[in-house]
């Protein structure tokens, strides 16, 4: 996986080891064949998000010590669903995004222009 690629065309960059994020939990959007949700989108929570994706049925903010989870709070980074992302999109709620922590997958979703849209600067704050 060392070979990923952003949506820049970039070698992928870190997106967060504090909290460490991703589906392979190395820091990285990184996926493959058993990441059935494209865990891709390197997003920077805002309260905002964490609410609806909690209405949603997914809590990001709960912590989960048996899973070794310390629940998101706003500023955190973390590697979300591409699908889950757009839902928030159109749901008007979308957190700004990494561009070069974000999968080059990701577009197979959300297109590289909304991405843009949302962009942030991508100094690492964790």
């Amino acid at each position: 996986m060392s070979d990923a690629k952003n949506v820049l065309g970039e070698p992928l960059q870190l997106c967060c080891n504090n909290p460490t994020t991703g589906f392979y939990r190395d820091g990285y959007c990184n996926t493959g064949g058993q990441d059935f949700g494209l865990h891709v989108v390197c997003a920077e929570m805002t309260e905002e998000f964490l609410e609806y994706t909690k209405s949603q049925g997914n809590d990001l903010s709960t912590p989960r010590p048996m899973f070794d989870f310390p629940g998101l709070k706003p500023g955190d980074r973390w590697c979300l669903c591409a699908s889950r992302w757009e839902e928030a999109r159109q749901a008007g709620v979308a957190p700004p995004v990494i561009l070069e922590s974000v999968h080059i997958r990701a577009i197979e979703v959300i297109s590289l222009d909304i991405l843009k849209q949302y962009a942030k600067e991508s100094a690492m704050g964790n």
